[in-house]
């Protein structure tokens, strides 16, 4: 396949019976589709399942697909849907056992998010900030609620478009906007608290204070 084509016809030539397209669009996607996955369940072992079951769901579904909408839009709401069912089955299984650990915002039980924010070419100074600030941002960013956790993950993370995220959440593009810069106020608040001497900026990186 060539460099440029695009996911939408990579889709449709794995409609059509060509493997090589799904692997080119799987090695594309694999990695941001996991990210998100794992900051949505926040279990490494969970995510992994998901993130199985979302490109099992794209094989089963190849034959209804329609480019009617991006590839992304399509692909991130298969993982979505997928990220709230396994949410929805873990929290039963907590709820129905008095030994099932739960963590808290703060806690490291089932929660190694080891991937921070992607680099964006940063000098050596700036890097080591992030490094250092990678953990203490996976803990504050665990801590918002679920709506803006998800918003914040595909706009930061998978670098998907508001209005595309409105479509795969369901929401409005305003109320994707709302919610990414309730998720800033959030992040910037804990970051504050867990004694980070810089700031988020509004698109969702830190700059020192």
């Amino acid at each position: 396949m060539a460099p440029e084509t695009s996911d939408e016809r990579l889709m449709l030539a794995f409609q059509a019976g060509d493997a090589r397209a799904f692997e080119t669009l799987m090695r594309k996607h694999r990695a941001p589709v996991f990210n998100f996955i794992l900051r949505f369940v926040g279990h490494r072992a969970r995510a992994e399942d998901v993130l199985q079951e979302t490109w099992l769901k794209v094989v089963r579904s190849a034959r209804e697909y329609e480019p009617k909408a991006r590839f992304t839009t399509w692909l991130y709401t298969i993982a979505r849907n997928l990220c709230v069912d396994s949410t929805r089955k873990e929290s039963y299984r907590q709820t129905s056992s008095l030994e099932a650990p739960v963590a808290g915002a703060d806690g490291e039980e089932g929660r190694p998010l080891g991937e921070g924010l992607p680099d964006s070419g940063a000098s050596p100074e700036r890097g080591a900030h992030n490094a250092r600030l990678r953990p203490l941002l996976e803990r504050a960013l665990a801590g918002l609620p679920e709506e803006q956790r998800e918003v914040f993950v595909l706009r930061e993370y998978s670098g998907i478009p508001f209005k595309e995220i409105a479509e795969v959440t369901g929401v409005s593009e305003n109320t994707v906007k709302s919610r990414m810069r309730y998720a800033l106020e959030g992040l910037r608040r804990r970051l504050g608290e867990l004694g980070v001497d810089g700031d988020l900026s509004e698109d969702g990186r830190t700059v020192a204070g």
